[in-house]
């Protein structure tokens, strides 16, 4: 089996785009921020993978105690934990991208809650309540950082509103609660930006059409093929966009969460944790666009404020190297049809299900809670080097060059054609996860550039089952457990041990790779 990536460093571009995959990363909850290991590893994917932004529920959560209600009828409005947290990411240089919720207990309507730490749930018992609160939350932030850059942040009403476990309401509460939120919004300043309906996620025929959304009514499929010849859709988009067109709301952009999986999110429906074909997020998002295109907002931008390979915070493929494969491949088969795509989350510090046992317990992290980079991190760090236009792109990767600097990068990798789905889970142990890693042969790489100068230099970097692989480190080190404070400095430095090495082009500028790859092996080649 042959790879091969071909391009002219001075062709015309096949296409320009703006990259999707660092504008926005995504995090747990809003008070595992204020956390030293959260913000020196926020203040990393910044540096190193370029992400600008960063999304979490619970801003309005108990723990950050921004609402009381007072005996004698009064409010308190308390911001100072936002504010902390807030002045941290702005001087790191990322803004935060808002979802706004979980409403306050005192606001709660009943005492439905979600998570480990039991966000609230429910709609607010009281909508001018919630309207105020989010009023005295945006001219707050407003005058703390002040409207020019207020007017550059996202404001996401609520979180995947279709699933009861985070919106225990219907479909026409939700709506309600996103026009009291846009119109508040909209009525400080109509140039802010406000969107929805933040839904989770693809669904077949679009089948949940009443005013709750059982995932129990859904008929299970037994197989991937089965998965493959439905037709996915996004949750609740046509009924969003008539509901905000009758009303004459805002929809300055759309959310949603394209997880290529069975059903919306596994642990509170029917199906069998089964995944969509490799191709599925690209196909998800090339569909939003022809979506929002025929829309009646169709300058809405797309944020794709949660994606990853499963939504399940206990699958252990996500501390493999097949998962960063799999995460380039997809951002770039996706190129050009999305505003961002939201990596679920560059940290394990997170603990909608409780803090991870393990170092390595599946956790959605690109990071592990340690400090520890999983092979992910290598995926972003990657994306990160390729440029603006287009040159060449192929099933076994893409060449590209930035549109200001005229620098080179390409990233290629060996998804085995063996594995025709998005990487299968592996969630009650590891042994699917191995048995993925297992999968397919390997293969001879070619890479050829031509028109470079004479004798230029790029990086060849290789990160594979012996290179910057932690997860590979820790098995080899006899999967100790817990980890020493050795232990744990020895699998940061392997982590980061890519392979690397300097490439020349020959006096005509014509510069040719030949490299054995592994499967599940990412390469990167770029200019000094």
């Amino acid at each position: 089996m042959t790879l091969k990536l071909v391009a002219n460093a001075v062709a015309e571009p096949i296409q320009a785009y703006t990259p999707h995959w660092n504008p926005c990363v995504g995090a747990g909850r809003a008070n595992e921020a204020l956390r030293a290991n959260w913000l020196e590893q926020m203040e990393r994917v910044n540096r190193e993978c370029g992400f600008k932004r960063v999304r979490f529920h619970g801003l309005f959560h108990n723990d950050m105690f921004v609402y009381r209600e007072n005996d004698d009828g009064s409010v308190t409005y308390n911001f100072q934990y936002i504010d902390e947290l807030f002045d941290r990411l702005i001087d790191m240089g990322v803004q935060p991208f808002i979802e706004l919720g979980f409403v306050p207990k005192d606001m709660a309507a009943n005492d439905e809650t979600v998570f480990w730490w039991k966000g609230n749930s429910c709609p607010p018992n009281d909508y001018d309540k919630w309207g105020r609160l989010v009023g005295r939350f945006v001219e707050h932030v407003i005058a703390r950082y002040g409207i020019d850059e207020i007017l550059t942040w996202y404001f996401e009403v609520w979180n995947e509103p279709n699933l009861n476990p985070f919106w225990h309401g219907t479909k026409s509460e939700y709506f309600e609660l996103y026009r009291v939120s846009a119109n508040v919004i909209k009525g400080i300043d109509e140039r802010l930006l406000v969107g929805g309906p933040s839904t989770s996620n693809f669904v077949p025929d679009a089948r949940f059409d009443g005013e709750t959304e059982d995932l129990t009514q859904h008929k299970a499929v037994t197989s991937a093929e089965d998965l493959d010849a439905l037709d996915w859709k996004p949750v609740w988009f046509a009924d969003f966009f008539a509901f905000c067109e009758k009303n004459n709301l805002p929809v300055d952009f759309v959310t949603t969460h394209p997880y290529p999986t069975d059903w919306a999110f596994d642990e509170h429906g029917t199906g069998q944790k089964l995944t969509r074909g490799v191709d599925a997020t690209a196909k998800d998002l090339a569909l939003l666009r022809e979506i929002v295109d025929n829309s009646p907002f169709p300058k809405a931008e797309i944020h794709l404020t949660e994606w990853s390979s499963s939504s399940s915070p206990r699958d252990n493929s996500h501390d493999f190297l097949q998962a960063a494969t799999f995460v380039a491949k997809a951002n770039v088969d996706s190129i050009g049809c999305v505003d961002s795509l939201s990596y679920w989350t560059f940290t394990d510090v997170f603990e909608e299900s409780g803090a991870g046992d393990t170092a390595f317990h599946g956790g959605f992290g690109m990071i592990n809670f340690q400090g520890i980079p999983k092979p992910t991190f290598h995926t972003y760090r990657l994306l990160n080097t390729l440029g603006t236009e287009v040159l060449e792109h192929t099933k076994s990767g893409i060449v590209t060059r930035d549109s200001v600097s005229g620098q080179l990068a390409a990233l290629a990798y060996h998804y085995p054609p063996e594995v025709t789905q998005t990487i299968p889970g592996s969630y009650e142990n590891r042994d699917v996860a191995e048995a993925t890693l297992a999968t397919g042969e390997a293969a001879e790489f070619v890479f050829e550039l031509t028109g470079l100068p004479a004798h230029a230099e790029l990086i060849l970097e290789v990160v594979d089952q012996d290179h910057g692989d932690a997860m590979s480190a820790w098995r080899k080190m006899g999967s100790p457990e817990p980890l020493s404070r050795e232990q744990t400095r020895q699998l940061k430095e392997a982590a980061l041990a890519t392979a690397q090495k300097t490439v020349s082009a020959d006096a005509a500028g014509t510069l040719r790779v030949v490299r054995t790859l592994q499967p599940w092996s990412l390469l990167s080649l770029r200019q000094k």
